[in-house]
């Protein structure tokens, strides 16, 4: 009998008011890898409409994008913002939208990123901690699902 791998590829999101990180799986969902970070215009439906574009032109099977979550589990104003925010990429996009706790992993990305030695400067570090932070939620995603043996 022969393996027959799933090949699909995910996007994942880490929202930002400013910016969006942006990572990808491979295309057997064992890895998440960071991407580009996607500058905001501010204005809802085009920025969903750009991210919906993204994840296309890459070839995506599906979104997951970063919840953000009090400590406690608890939901914020960001995390309504994010709820807000994700109507408008479902609207834009006939891909299945998933979410993803993403507690820490700005945090985490910002911690690794000094650990590596990655320059301070201030637009190349912000830029580098989004994706970093989406290729984080996507991996949390991907163990996750991992576990239940589908994606």
């Amino acid at each position: 009998m022969c393996y027959n791998p799933v090949m699909e590829q995910l996007i994942a999101f880490d929202i930002g008011r400013k910016r969006v990180g942006v990572a990808y799986s491979d295309p057997f969902g064992e890895y998440a890898m960071p991407g580009d970070t996607y500058f905001r215009c501010g204005d809802f439906s085009a920025d969903a409409a750009a991210l919906a574009k993204i994840a296309r032109e890459r070839g995506a099977s599906a979104i997951v994008c970063g919840l953000p979550l009090n400590a406690d589990g608890s939901e914020s104003e960001q995390t309504a913002y994010t709820r807000r925010f994700l109507e408008a990429l479902q609207g834009a996009t006939e891909l299945p939208v998933y979410t993803e706790d993403e507690r820490f992993t700005t945090l985490q990305a910002r911690q690794d990123l000094c650990t590596m030695g990655v320059s301070s400067k201030k637009d190349k570090k912000k830029k580098s901690v989004d994706s970093l932070a989406a290729a984080y939620i996507l991996e949390g995603y991907l163990a996750k699902h991992k576990k239940g043996g589908e994606l």
